[in-house]
Parts: structure tokens; sequence; C-alpha cells
């Protein structure tokens, strides 16, 4: 989403819509449409000046990102709570 390189799906992190916020799913269980990006900063800064997570996910903006950046950054592990 962020830098648009094609690269195979291990490599990104599948993320959705939940809440009015953009969560992380490593499990690609997760219901809904989910989006890929890679797990660096600098791509979900890029999506987020694109305003490419409201589009790809199909949901209406403002969305938080704040999980998604956590994760990124290493803050949290990639579980998600129920």
């Amino acid at each position: 989403m962020g830098c648009r390189r094609r690269v195979p799906a291990a490599e990104l992190l599948r993320v959705v819509a939940r809440d009015g916020a953009v969560v992380p799913d490593p499990t690609h269980r997760l219901p809904g449409r989910g989006a890929h990006l890679h797990p660096v900063v600098a791509c979900l800064d890029l999506a987020e000046r694109r305003k490419a997570f409201p589009r790809a996910l199909r949901v209406p903006p403002p969305l938080t990102t704040d999980l998604v950046r956590r994760v990124i950054a290493g803050a949290d592990d990639l579980t998600m709570p129920p």
C-alpha cells in the first residue's frame, strides 16, 4: 500500500479495519477486507500520506494507525487480543 512494490505476501503485514483503527492481522484470519503493507515505518508513512487505508479497506475515514505503528516499530508483538 505504501510504496506499492510487489513482493510475496509472506513478506507483508496484513492489516484490517476494526472499530475505527487499522490493526495488524499476522494470522490472516480476522474478518473483513484486508490490505497488505511492508512492515517498515516508511511504507506506513506513505500509506498515511496518500490516505490509502480508507480506500483500500473501504471504510470511512478517519482511521488511526497507532497499533500498526507500534507493531512495526517493535514495541508490541504481532499477537492480537481476542
